[in-house]
């Protein structure tokens, strides 16, 4: 048990530790500024007023996403604090069927990278709205385990803005690929890696269950 709280433990703190640098990322573009760090590189997409909506609509509110999730899945915060755990539930699951995937899905058909990334951005989108709609759908129905599953899923999905930095980190430390060669890889990477993740621990636990009973 006191593994399993420890473990707990590091994994908020890194989850804590990342969104403080993920908001250092999106401070860069307080106030509104079209000449900064990713922006740019989309001189073309950024003169489109439908774009600039689009991208600030997603820096904006994705910190607030990843922020609101990280609570979902706290036993404390769900069983102490059960209003709390809705309020911000809700405000997740909002923020990303209102703002986060559709703009998403927006900002995924201009993507660097061709076609290829193109795709891969918007598939993530579409399942990112699927995964989160799903949930709010099972919460209204107090099917609660499945609820849970879809909102791994769904963070899985909204971690993806964290994982992609490292993974992009981590074979530009190793390999040394042509930027754009990287950036195609870690369009995958960055999300597939962690749904396949979430997938193998619910499998996991339906296994467990299984032996248990």
């Amino acid at each position: 048990m006191a593994i399993g709280k420890a473990f707990s433990l590091g994994v908020y703190l890194a989850l804590a530790y990342f969104a403080y640098l993920m908001a250092l990322i999106t401070l860069q573009y307080v106030p509104v500024n079209f000449d900064v760090a990713f922006l740019r590189l989309k001189e073309a997409e950024i003169s489109r007023p439908y774009y600039q909506w689009s991208f600030f609509g997603h820096v904006y509110t994705s910190i607030f996403v990843l922020l609101a999730g990280m609570s979902q899945f706290s036993t404390t915060v769900r069983s102490n604090w059960p209003v709390a755990h809705r309020s911000l539930g809700m405000i997740y699951v909002g923020l990303i069927l209102l703002v986060a995937a559709p703009t998403g899905l927006v900002m995924g058909v201009h993507a660097n990278g061709g076609p290829w990334s193109q795709l891969s951005f918007c598939l993530q989108a579409v399942l990112w709205f699927g995964f989160t709609a799903r949930a709010l759908q099972l919460a209204r129905r107090k099917d609660w385990p499945r609820h849970r599953a879809f909102m791994l899923r769904s963070y899985a999905l909204t971690l993806s803005a964290v994982t992609l930095r490292l993974w992009k980190f981590g074979i530009v430390a190793v390999f040394a690929p042509p930027p754009m060669d990287t950036y195609r890889v870690v369009a995958w990477l960055g999300w597939l890696g962690n749904l396949l993740l979430v997938e193998w621990w619910l499998w996991r636990e339906r296994n467990r269950s299984s032996v248990g009973t």
